[in-house]
């Protein structure tokens, strides 16, 4: 006999609870809102489909001329984009949306950038080779904070 009263009581709370929620609008978004809630916390505890990975190009360990550096502004055939600072060159083919063909900042791939990031001018420079000597004292201060960035 407790067991059947204990269990009336409960389904007696919980019809209360249901009737108390569905009587007012509010309650009924506010569940609906909950609801979505916890659909998008026990959905995004699923494993996420890995991304592909691209493989990694092997290093390129030579001396590039002016004429070199062209061919690796990301249209080749293994898609490599070089950028030389300051006399370095930096293999930026990981961020070949920005430095690729198209991005923000395609005029410098496959190109000496120094005067570029001297001056915060993304325009495509000189094909020649540019010593930089007209460049001001901050001027080659900033093309020497930009090759640490790529370092």
């Amino acid at each position: 006999m407790a067991d059947s009263s204990a269990t009336s009581e409960s389904s007696g709370l919980f019809s209360s609870l249901f009737l108390e929620v569905i009587k007012s609008p509010i309650n009924i978004a506010l569940v609906g809102v909950i609801t979505i809630l916890v659909y998008k916390i026990v959905k995004s505890r699923r494993i996420p489909e890995p991304v592909p990975v691209e493989p990694a190009l092997p290093k390129l360990r030579k001396d590039f001329t002016v004429d070199d550096l062209r061919k690796y502004d990301g249209t080749g055939p293994d898609g490599r984009i070089l950028v030389a600072v300051n006399g370095k060159v930096f293999d930026v083919t990981k961020g070949k949306r920005f430095y690729g063909p198209g991005g923000p900042y395609s005029a410098f791939g496959g190109r000496d950038a120094s005067r570029g990031l001297a001056t915060f001018s993304v325009v495509s420079s000189k094909d020649e080779y540019d010593d930089l000597s007209d460049l001001n004292t901050m001027e080659m201060e900033s093309v020497r904070e930009w090759e640490m960035q790529f370092t």
